[in-house]
């Protein structure tokens, strides 16, 4: 009889982590050997535990899903990354498998279906939402530089001008600039559509 396949499983939500632990269990070639909660325990565990596959929410505490993939791809390299979210974001699929993914699924994937991703990814082939693929070919890149990026990501808490300069050590003048580009290139009303409209294609992931 071959081995069952080694599972590591990271989400930050304990309720998620465990409900994916209880239905893969199920399958009889697949096992957990690990739960983290957090991204920047991904790879730690991994060295420990040697899974086969990792299991990755995008986003989480200490380090996102899309750089702990990155991570875990040069640390453990022998381990394959199948992300599973809830954010289905084109941008989001773009970057996890420019990170090394070797699959991406959203969480309201039926068990089954989840159960043969990760065979699928453990023999070597991509796994992709083909919905998402297709929205990802649709979508294309993030059009905003890495500035109008940072001046978009600190902009989601609200805050004046005024104060995004201070929090980014810029002048108003060049964080008015970059908004209004933004705003131009994300083909907003104003600077909350924007901020919407990046969000929405997942373009605003912290680096």
């Amino acid at each position: 009889m071959t081995e069952p396949i080694k599972l590591l499983l990271a989400d930050d939500q304990a309720l998620v982590r465990g409900a994916l632990a209880a239905l893969l269990s199920l399958e009889p070639d697949l096992t957990v050997v690990a739960e983290v909660g957090r991204g920047d325990e991904v790879v730690p565990e991994a060295r420990r535990a040697q899974p086969d596959v990792a299991l990755l929410d995008v986003e989480m505490p200490g380090l996102d899903g899309i750089a702990a993939t990155a991570a875990l791809r040069a640390a453990v390299p022998d381990c394959r990354v199948l992300v599973v979210t809830t954010f289905g974001r084109p941008g989001y699929l773009r970057r996890a498998m420019e990170a090394g993914a070797n699959g991406f699924v959203v969480k309201d994937t039926p068990a089954r279906q989840l159960a043969d991703a990760v065979r699928r990814v453990h023999a070597g082939l991509r796994v992709v939402d083909p919905t998402l693929a297709a929205e990802t070919l649709a979508t294309g890149a993030s059009p905003l530089t890495e500035r109008e990026t940072e001046v978009l990501r600190t902009a989601r808490s609200g805050g004046t001008v005024a104060e995004l300069a201070a929090i980014l050590h810029l002048s108003e003048g060049t964080v008015r600039n970059h908004l209004s580009s933004a705003i131009g290139k994300t083909g907003a009303r104003n600077r909350a559509d924007a901020v919407r409209v990046a969000e929405e294609n997942g373009w605003l992931l912290g680096q």
